[in-house]
């Protein structure tokens, strides 16, 4: 991580939406990294904002994901861009996302290279299930894939920088939607081309899940807070297979930043999974980069080829400093 707490190397958009005004576009705010001291001070860039109820401060983030410690709503300065703005970004909320996240480059359609699966109209907003396939028989090999939710106030949820060689690729995770959206999967190519697939989700009802509260005791949350756990989802005949699949779960709360304490009545601060890198012996299977957008107690569905290494290594980072690394046996030459 940087000096000035950014990490990573995609160049993503925070966006806000004013829901009750739904004729408003999302709305990227280009604002400074902020910081808050103890008494509830924000610092940007050597500006003090005093505001002694509420924890204020939002980014877009050029060249990783936040690396910031609150995150707070600034609804009112996007409604008071977008009123003026509105016509500018007319169009779908992707033809606004894309050239924040991928510029000018060309997207080219992915059926054909990926499947993917999203549920048409998920059953909890919070852990919504999303699946993907990859697979070159061309030649080239896979360099990454991201995770998009469209309505989301984060829309990269996840991107995946994949180890060198691998022709085919299967990852599974859990998000949180906002709302009814599109989401997507991106993959890139070792010759810098992109392909996409997309689904479109219903809303399932309640409140948005970005601004829901983490489920369960506040206690035992912090608690466990960093404990991860691997296990096999393959039967003991595939083990011997050349691509074994293995499902890592790391607890944590992935703070958001949007949720109201109710006690306090001040934003709980955003304190987010940003980085989780798995490796087997030296090699590298996946550097993850999060975002709010992935739900509480991240789970990653992979595959990984079999190298003669006999551990997982893996490494998770959240936006508070926060490191833990553990080790898991995968057995001989797995």
């Amino acid at each position: 991580m940087s000096a000035d707490g950014v990490s990573g190397s995609h160049a993503f958009a925070v966006y806000w939406r004013a829901n009750r005004m739904r004729q408003l576009p999302y709305l990227p705010l280009y604002l400074p990294l902020c910081t808050h001291d103890n008494a509830g001070e924000l610092v940007a860039e050597g500006k003090g904002m005093q505001n002694s109820n509420h924890q204020f401060g939002l980014i877009k983030v050029t060249g990783g994901l936040m690396g910031y410690r609150a995150l707070g709503l600034m609804v009112v300065s996007a409604v008071a861009l977008g009123a003026s703005a509105a016509s500018a970004f007319a169009g779908t909320t992707w033809d606004i996302l894309k050239p924040d996240i991928f510029g000018v480059r060309s997207i080219h359609d992915g059926r054909g290279i990926i499947q993917f699966s999203a549920p048409a109209r998920p059953t909890d907003q919070s852990i919504v299930p999303v699946s993907m396939k990859a697979r070159f028989s061309d030649g080239r090999t896979l360099k990454s894939v991201t995770f998009i939710v469209d309505e989301n106030p984060s829309p990269v949820a996840a991107a995946f920088q994949l180890g060198e060689g691998r022709t085919e690729i299967s990852l599974a995770t859990k998000l949180r939607f906002n709302s009814a959206t599109d989401v997507r999967a991106v993959v890139e190519a070792s010759d810098g081309q992109l392909y996409m697939v997309s689904k479109h989700t219903k809303f399932a009802g309640g409140q948005a899940a970005c601004s829901a509260p983490p489920q369960g005791d506040p206690a035992v949350i912090a608690a466990n807070t960093g404990r991860m756990s691997l296990a096999h989802t393959d039967n003991s005949k595939t083990m011997t297979q050349l691509r074994p699949k293995a499902r890592l779960t790391l607890s944590h709360p992935n703070h958001t930043g949007m949720v109201l304490d109710q006690l306090t009545l001040l934003y709980i601060p955003l304190n987010m999974v940003s980085n989780i890198e798995v490796r087997q012996g030296d090699d590298l299977v996946f550097a993850m980069t999060g975002s709010i957008t992935v739900s509480q107690d991240p789970s990653i569905d992979f595959d990984y080829r079999v190298n003669g290494a006999t551990s997982l290594t893996v490494t998770s980072r959240d936006t508070e400093g926060g490191e833990w690394v553990k080790s898991f046996p995968i057995g001989h030459g797995s």
